[in-house]
């Protein structure tokens, strides 16, 4: 995957593209001896974050310059500049995944390099979606599909019950500490599905170490990490393109409830699309057929909403992947 990218990057005109360090400290510390280096601690996370520090943040009418110049005359300098002034969105990303992984955060960081560069690929500066709300669900998706592809690697489990509890846990715990519960395993366990043992060793997983922002840089610095990396709170403008992407969905899906059948529109609308979804044994009762049945016209209409939002919204599969995608329990 490495050198993907950097093929890629390659390819797009424009200084500084060696994003990725290497295992030679002379190529970011050219100042220092041959026994300072020796001395020194190598730190692969510190050499990245001071590269992609030179790289500055565009503002807004940069940023849909840069895009329109890419888009219309596929111009490779404006690309680049786009995908740089984003690394440090990735890096902060990646760090959200790392109390999954566990591992090499930069392997997560180059995975959502890729991502970003999937997104800028992509982009529409038309539409009015800033560019790092759009590419946040392209570096997401990247980094998934790089540690569900690793599952071994990171010992987190191949089994369906396992992969449920992998996305599901933590939101699960804070739903119920929300309603007023405490989140106990056997409560979590009803609540998933799965053994109540297989709840405690998953816990136990994700709460394992991760990379601190206020870690320092180094021992004799007073230099954070975070100091290296902008504030990517939701500014004004992301919260109005969510709401533009909030928007065009509700409008969509009351389109396609036009298209539902009476009995497909009850099971749509009060089982899989309510906060207290209707069991499977209550509708078939209403409408005289087996639970089967009611499970099987539930399965039709996710398969054809999402068919028919992906067919209406571009890209929605990368909107999909941040909403609850689980099937809901009987």
């Amino acid at each position: 995957m490495k050198q993907k990218f950097e093929e890629e990057i390659d390819s797009v005109k424009g200084p500084g593209r060696n994003l990725f360090v290497e295992e030679d400290n002379s190529l970011y510390e050219p100042w220092r001896t041959d026994k300072e280096k020796a001395l020194s601690t190598y730190d692969p996370l510190q050499h990245y974050l001071w590269e992609i520090n030179k790289y500055p943040i565009l503002t807004r009418e940069e940023e849909i310059e840069l895009a329109i110049r890419f888009k219309e005359h596929g111009d490779r300098e404006a690309a680049y500049k786009l995908i740089t002034s984003n690394l440090r969105l990735v890096v902060k990303i990646a760090m959200d995944f790392q109390r999954i992984w566990m591992r090499n955060l930069m392997d997560l960081i180059q995975e959502g390099n890729i991502g970003l560069m999937k997104a800028v690929q992509k982009f529409d500066p038309y539409k009015g979606v800033k560019l790092s709300y759009y590419s946040s669900f392209w570096i997401k998706a990247y980094i998934l599909k790089f540690i569900m592809d690793n599952w071994r690697l990171v010992k987190i489990g191949t089994t369906q019950a396992q992969r449920k509890l992998f996305f599901k846990l933590k939101k699960e715990k804070q739903k119920l500490l929300s309603q007023g519960f405490d989140p106990q395993p056997k409560l979590l366990s009803t609540k998933l599905g799965v053994s109540e043992a297989e709840i405690v060793e998953m816990d136990q997983r994700l709460d394992g170490w991760d990379v601190s922002l206020d870690a320092p840089l180094k021992e004799d610095s007073d230099n954070e990490r975070i100091e290296f990396m902008p504030a990517y709170a939701i500014s004004a403008e992301d919260q109005m393109a969510r709401k533009e992407i909030q928007t065009i969905l509700h409008n969509k899906l009351q389109d396609f409830r036009r298209l539902l059948t009476e009995r497909e529109l009850n099971i749509f609308e009060n089982r899989i699309f309510s906060d207290s979804p209707a069991t499977l044994q209550e509708i078939g009762d209403k409408y005289k057929i087996s639970r089967e049945r009611v499970r099987q016209i539930e399965k039709n209409i996710v398969k054809k909403v999402r068919a028919y939002l992906e067919r209406e919204i571009p890209d929605f599969e990368l909107y999909f992947r941040e909403r609850d995608t689980d099937e809901v329990s009987p």
